[in-house]
């Protein structure tokens, strides 16, 4: 199978709501399709995928998109994922898109993007949904790493977290410690796909995204998620779980 996606555990748990689609999109592309054929034969996505060199030269890969419907998409762990989170959250990356459209046209392609922009785009890579109780989300905003995975530990059982970042979903197929999400707290009825995707189209906005409403946690620290985390001493390494800085 090509570029990597050999190496993609499917049994991880991070990867359980991305499996059935995944692993048909593998399928796909080691029977000989490309990623953008393999991602377009499951139907499940408002847009097409298309080759890469269908962007043309100068225009912003998110207006084309946004023109066109059509996203493009290489041969790579990259856009693979990115094209299973069109597929599962398609409302939301539809609204993502929008507002990237909107910044671009307000501000037009510049060398640095603004901080709306590079927030929609931390977004887009790297963000986590969390639905946890009060005093989870409250520990892991104050990175608290004792509390949260000491006294509070039980508690994640009660939690959700989804992985939606395509970026953080590549480079967690080589799992190490210092993998990093940016979380946002999610306040959806249930923890299914269809509705977190559905009040997270609702809840999206550039300004409050360029507010920095994230916690950051090291996705490996979760629970059940990675066997040395029951090792003594994996949360007091604070080149990963760093403390919270003294506010200015």
């Amino acid at each position: 199978m090509a570029f990597g996606l050999e190496a993609i555990d499917w049994a991880a748990p991070w990867l359980s709501p991305w499996r059935g689609a995944g692993e048909r999109v593998a399928q796909g592309v080691d029977a000989g399709q490309t990623v953008a054929q393999a991602l377009n034969a499951q139907g499940m996505a408002p847009v097409r995928f298309i080759p890469q060199n269908e962007l043309p030269s100068g225009t912003a890969y998110e207006q084309h998109i946004f023109d066109t419907g059509g996203v493009p998409t290489r041969d790579g762990l990259h856009d693979f994922f990115n094209g299973l989170c069109w597929m599962h959250f398609p409302l939301a990356k539809q609204k993502l898109n929008r507002l990237q459209a909107e910044q671009i046209a307000q501000t037009g392609i510049q060398p640095v993007r603004g901080p709306a922009r590079d927030a929609l785009t931390v977004f887009d890579e790297n963000a986590a949904l969390l639905i946890a109780p009060d005093a989870l989300w409250d520990a892991l905003a104050a990175k608290d790493w004792a509390r949260l995975f000491g006294p509070l530990r039980p508690m994640w059982a009660e939690a959700t977290l989804i992985l939606f970042g395509h970026a953080l979903l590549e480079k967690l197929v080589y799992p190490r410690k210092p993998i990093t999400a940016h979380v946002f707290r999610a306040q959806a009825a249930t923890n299914s796909i269809a509705d977190l995707d559905a009040w997270l189209a609702g809840a999206l906005s550039a300004p409050m995204l360029a507010a920095k409403p994230f916690a950051h946690l090291p996705v490996l620290g979760v629970p059940g998620w990675w066997p040395d985390n029951t090792l003594p001493g994996f949360y007091e390494d604070t080149s990963v779980f760093r403390p919270l800085r003294p506010s200015a």
